[in-house]
This record gives structure tokens, sequence and C-alpha cells, in this order.
């Protein structure tokens, strides 16, 4: 019998493309969040009233990013998937920020703006300029939207494209390599 795998434990990569693996769907009323020792998605919180999830948010795994989770990412796609779902995409921007962390300390939290290599209505969107600018403006909405009445204090630094956003999977992964955790 084959070896059932954590989600956290997936190739980043497959043919050419970044797994993500999708933690709270498109339309999610509240933040979910794999948690590995469980092996199962975990209740977070529930988003404020009037904010849900546009996009399917989720993680890519094999990383650890400057918060000590997974590189987040956001996937878009026309249609909602389901929690631990994994989707083969195409990495085209990056959106910066940081935020108090748990010890009080400001780390970056870099979310990854991903086209779904299934939706080949996207299939134009090769880099942040190709992601209008309105909804650019409405992800860091949606973003401080939700973080809103946490004790957070989100910052967004600004975007970077596809470049940038792989070569924070590649510092992502190193990152897990190196530490004692990992």
């Amino acid at each position: 019998m084959a070896r059932a795998h954590r989600l956290d434990e997936l190739a980043t990569f497959s043919n050419g493309s970044v797994n993500v693996v999708v933690e709270s769907p498109r339309g999610a009323l509240a933040k979910l969040k794999y948690d590995p020792d469980l092996g199962a998605m975990t209740l977070v919180r529930p988003l404020p009233h009037g904010i849900v999830f546009p996009f399917d948010f989720g993680f890519v795994p094999q990383t650890r990013a400057d918060d000590g989770d997974p590189l987040d990412a956001v996937v878009l796609l026309d249609a909602p998937t389901f929690p631990g779902v994994v989707i083969p995409t195409r990495v085209v921007a990056v959106l910066r920020a940081s935020q108090r962390g748990s010890r009080g300390r400001r780390v970056r939290n870099d979310r990854l703006v991903c086209i779904a290599d299934a939706d080949a209505g996207k299939a134009d969107i090769a880099d942040v300029d190709g992601l209008p600018a309105r909804f650019r403006e409405e992800l860091e909405g949606f973003f401080a939207a939700a973080v809103a009445l946490e004790d957070k204090e989100l910052e967004l630094l600004g975007w970077g494209g596809a470049e940038e956003a792989y070569a924070a999977i590649d510092e992502a992964r190193v990152r897990l390599r190196k530490s004692p955790a990992a």
C-alpha cells in the first residue's frame, strides 16, 4: 500500500508548475489552516461580517516563509475548489506584506498570486503587469479588511513580478531545509 502524504510534504513543483494546497476556498466565510500534526484543516477564525475569500487561498508545500508558515498563495480560478485540493499553477506576482508576528516583531508575510494551469481564460497573464490595477487594489483591500480586527498590524509593501515571486519560493525552500524544525 502506498504511503499517504501530508499536504505540507508534497512537492513544491510538479511538471513545471507550482503546487498550491487550498486551505480556504473562494467564497469561504472563515480562514482555515492546514495543521500538519493533525493532517487536517483547522478553523483559525471567521472573517469579519461581509468579508469572504474572493479566491482560493492556500500555501506552497515544502516552503517556509519568514513568519514560520509555508508561503501563502492566492489562486486565480473562475470556480471555487475545496480545502485540501492541490492546484498546479504558474506564479505571476507577489504582494509584499509584513505584519506583527507572534513574538511582537515584524515579519514578512508575502502572498504569491498564482494562475491555475487549468484556467485557459487567464493564459495571457504572465506577470504582475497582466493583473488589472483595480484587481490589485481589491486584493490589497481584502487582505487589509480580513485582518482589520486582528492584532497583526498588516502593512502592504507593494507588488513584485513573477521573477521575484519565484525567487521567494526558492528562498522559502532553502529556509525550510536550514530550519531546525524541518
